[in-house]
């Protein structure tokens, strides 16, 4: 009787190791007679720990990691197909106290089931929710999901049952449903881990999209760097369409959606929503003026609906287990739960699914382990590059939209970018505005050419040049990007950039008391 053992085939696995630990342990099993079913599976988001090889037994699975080719041998020696001691030997990976915490919905089967395989899909109470949509009105799907509190997991945090219902109630002969999945913010990996460990469930939840706002296509527009998701996305596409989940007739109900995945050309300024569907267009990724919304006039003049990856992968569950039930977890007005992804300075980098109301502090110390390098944590830069820089002072905000913004920060994707006490501040507001100089659309004047001065003027501050002129000249600048600016892009550059110099003002130069005043 063969032996399952599970081997990430997660893009940071592979680039870990993945792919040649399977084929040693491949040739080892087979110099040894030994019979295995090697099952390629996504990754637990246990980064350090990969690549993290779990063993099938009676008991659940039984993980061994960090495992590299050098340890295959000594593995198959203390007999690990069965489970054997070893010092890799993590015990069930379903009790290591990093992933026992947390609590997965959208991520329920990322890391447990062969991601392009539907027949394992199904068997983890995939399509459930698409079932069950199908039956239903379609203000009543659209009803569910607004009930459930689910807001834009993309950063923008804005109900997605809102727009949901604006796009229903379009009139239209032809409507959109779009995914961003041009995750571009640093520290993040969210969508590439559900694309890559569960691209059926991002089906599913578009699918129910396009049935609840009466949309018939679908486009997943993917970040260029993201092959692995690439086959992944359009292997299970194929599958989707053989099992009639997706085409002119889905399941038997007369309802049709068809769904493609376009790539796109690596412009960070495309992952905004309009920006995007210039790209998808065949034009260049230039931001729109709005009005009008995509909702009522997006992808070629036609309402549209656009959410981010976990949006739409949180949306199966929704539908299967009911609106409430997603509502139950989170606090305030940000309901449901939110992967959070540690980066950076950072002992244990992974991905964290919990319900909104974890302190930062808990992230970074209960799940992190504190700094890889053992010294003090300085500042988190939460939300990606033009997230707010956070000092230790504000570690005990919960995570949660609301308490965010009460202190001019955003929570964004969830990216968790930690630094400890030897950053330089200064030089990492100057790397803000000199990202926003590259990737600027260039559309709008305050982001092309403010970001650009703010790089310079950020390079004499740091030089030490004439702070007490330089110094509200920079303040100026940045309020007129953040009024000034077309979309969040330029608007947002001003959030790292003043928090570095609110909050670390010795790095510019500055008192505390002198920049207080």
């Amino acid at each position: 009787m063969s032996t399952t053992i599970y081997i990430p085939n997660d893009s940071s696995a592979i680039s870990l190791g993945a792919n040649r630990v399977a084929k040693a342990i491949q040739q080892e099993a087979a110099k040894r007679g030994i019979e295995l079913n090697i099952v390629r599976n996504g990754s637990r988001g246990l980064y350090w720990l990969e690549p993290l090889i779990e063993v099938a037994t009676a008991n659940g699975r039984v993980a061994y990691g960090p495992v590299q080719v050098s340890d295959v041998t000594s593995l198959f020696d203390a007999n690990f197909t069965q489970a054997g001691s070893h010092p890799l030997n993590l015990g069930v990976t379903e009790e290591i106290s990093y992933f026992k915490k947390q609590q997965r919905l959208t991520f329920a089967r990322v890391g447990k089931t062969d991601p392009v395989s539907l027949e394992d899909y199904l068997a983890n109470e995939g399509y459930r929710g698409l079932s069950n949509a199908l039956k239903l009105p379609a203000a009543d799907i659209v009803k569910a999901v607004t009930d459930s509190g689910l807001r834009g997991r993309g950063g923008a945090a804005f109900p997605t049952g809102i727009k949901w219902n604006t796009v229903l109630n379009t009139p239209s002969e032809q409507k959109y449903i779009i995914c961003n999945a041009d995750e571009g913010d640093s520290g993040t990996f969210s969508d590439r881990m559900v694309m890559e460990g569960d691209p059926f469930v991002l089906i599913e939840g578009m699918t129910i999209a396009g049935i609840a706002v009466g949309a018939t296509q679908g486009f997943i527009y993917l970040r260029v760097e993201y092959p692995h998701a690439h086959i992944a996305l359009n292997t299970a596409i194929t599958k989707a369409y053989a099992a009639g989940y997706l085409g002119d007739n889905i399941q038997g109900s007369g309802k049709k959606f068809d769904l493609e995945v376009r790539l796109g050309a690596g412009a960070y300024v495309c992952g905004e929503e309009t920006s995007l569907m210039e790209s998808l267009e065949g034009k260049r990724g230039l931001v729109r003026f709005k009005p009008p919304l995509p909702a009522i006039s997006g992808l070629f003049g036609k309402p549209t609906v656009v959410n981010n990856v976990i949006s739409l992968a949180s949306v199966p569950i929704i539908l299967d287990k009911g609106g409430e039930f997603y509502r139950d977890f989170g606090m305030g007005r940000s309901r449901g739960t939110l992967p959070l992804q540690l980066a950076g300075n950072i002992k244990h980098p992974g991905l964290v699914e919990v319900g909104f109301g974890l302190t930062l502090r808990e992230l970074l110390y209960e799940y992190g382990g504190g700094s890889a390098s053992g010294r003090p944590i300085r500042a988190v830069q939460v939300g990606g590059p033009l997230g707010a820089y956070l000092p230790e002072s504000q570690f005990d905000t919960p995570l949660d939209y609301e308490a965010f913004a009460a202190n001019w920060t955003v929570l964004g994707h969830g990216g968790v970018v930690v630094f400890d006490d030897t950053v330089d501040m200064a030089q990492m507001a100057k790397y803000s505005m000199e990202f926003c100089a590259v990737e600027s659309c260039g559309k709008c004047t305050p982001c092309r050419i403010g970001s650009t001065r703010g790089y310079e003027l950020l390079d004499d501050i740091i030089q030490g040049h004439d702070l007490e002129k330089n110094i509200p000249l920079l303040r100026s600048l940045c309020d007129t990007l953040l009024n000034g600016s077309l979309c969040a892009l330029g608007g947002m550059t001003p959030y790292p950039v003043l928090s570095a110099l609110n909050h670390f003002p010795e790095d510019f130069g500055l008192s505390k008391q002198k920049n207080a005043a």
